[in-house]
């Protein structure tokens, strides 16, 4: 087998990068569902807690399963380490957390899932670090938010849920003229569309729970960066708040990294159909997705991604009743809050994954009564446009 994944393609990386056999030779990625560890001896013992002799001490910290797992994210995504953990949530506080103390200063763009807009606007603020949200497709707005004592720009590209794109390389020019770091989500482009590290970004956050599952099953998250900064920021605050991944969800993430480039090819494919059609119906007030030229970043869009996105974010005109009616209509397309599954979803973000927000702040994202999020999955395209046309007409 070779030894060397980083010099083939992600769709031969992902079934085979990273892999550890044991003695049995198996096919499949053992699952190492253990707790701890055992020494051949106390001198062995103490030797691998003082770092002399390599090794596992305790799946808290590492566990042969997840690091299969983070290797292959590692070769996906270019980057020099990883950490995975329990949640998409356990690894963006994660990647926030560990490097601000109070006195520091975090800019983030507005337009954030809500639980990482809490983490910025709530939490962070608790422990005195002072935060600032700007519009991150505005070039000076994150100019003009940054300060002497700013230490991290954080954003997620596209936006959950209105698709937007933010300039990469823009928020890291900006970062490096205060020497702060940049943290974005890559979930909506996936590895397979969007490189971050290649424009400059220094950590990589994923909720691993959507495309790289893939199929409804397990909870995860991922954080990439390099080695330095994980070693310097990441190691201690892993090891000693637990928020690590279990080994049963690192060996189901590994098999929902091998067929993740046909999967994700499929339902950009499916995607940019779905929009094109919705764009096509009087009922629709407006479609944003990354594939189509009328996108309001369109000019941005082929400088960061090689692809669209497996989500399609449109708005309907008769607002929540007419949204309402309209995903229960569907019979195809569930409702639910998940994204990047096999299945095609849809939410209703005003009422769903951002009704903590105010009403002036969805206002201020573009999110109305009538925004709806769909995550196209692997079904048939002309089976979904058929089930939307129906659901379309008994509203519409």
């Amino acid at each position: 087998m070779a030894s060397d994944w980083s010099k083939f393609s992600a769709a031969t990386q992902m079934v085979h990068g990273g892999t550890l056999r044991s003695q049995f030779g198996e096919t499949s990625e053992a699952m190492y569902l253990t707790q701890g560890f055992v020494y051949d001896s106390a001198e062995a013992a103490e030797a691998r807690f003082k770092g002399e002799e390599e090794g596992f001490i305790y799946s808290r910290y590492a566990n042969p399963t997840n690091e299969m797992f983070e290797q292959r994210m590692c070769l996906l995504e270019g980057a020099e380490a990883a950490r995975s953990t329990a949640s998409g949530m356990a690894a963006v506080a994660s990647a926030l957390l560990c490097q601000v103390k109070a006195g520091d200063h975090v800019v983030a763009a507005r337009a954030l899932f809500g639980s990482c807009r809490w983490i910025v606007e709530t939490l962070m603020p608790k422990y005195g670090v002072e935060t600032t949200l700007v519009d991150g497709t505005d070039p000076n707005a994150w100019e003009q938010a940054v300060k002497k004592n700013t230490k991290v720009l954080f954003f997620e590209s596209p936006t959950n849920p209105t698709l937007e794109v933010i300039d990469i390389e823009h928020v890291v020019a900006v970062a490096r003229s205060v020497g702060a770091k940049v943290v974005i989500d890559n979930v909506f482009a996936t590895p397979i569309y969007q490189k971050p590290m290649e424009l400059g970004v220094d950590i990589v956050v994923y909720s691993t729970t959507k495309h790289i599952d893939g199929q409804g099953r397990c909870l995860g998250g991922v954080v990439l960066a390099s080695e330095e900064w994980i070693d310097e920021n990441l190691h201690d605050y892993y090891r000693h708040t637990g928020p690590s991944m279990s080994p049963f969800n690192a060996w189901v993430m590994l098999k929902g990294l091998e067929t993740l480039p046909l999967r994700v090819k499929t339902q950009t494919a499916n995607a940019g159909k779905v929009a094109d059609f919705l764009a096509s119906r009087p009922e629709v007030k407006r479609v944003i997705y990354p594939g189509r030229p009328d996108h309001p970043q369109a000019n941005i869009i082929p400088k960061q991604m090689k692809g669209g996105s497996t989500l399609v974010c449109f708005e309907l005109k008769g607002g929540k009743k007419e949204a309402f009616a309209f995903e229960n209509a569907l019979g195809i397309v569930s409702i639910s809050n998940n994204l990047g599954d096999a299945k095609s979803l849809i939410t209703h973000p005003a009422t769903t994954t951002h009704k903590n927000l105010s009403p002036e702040a969805r206002e201020e994202l573009g999110i109305s009564d009538g925004t709806l999020r769909l995550s196209i999955g692997l079904e048939d395209a002309d089976d979904l446009m058929n089930d939307i046309d129906g659901a379309l007409a008994k509203v519409g």
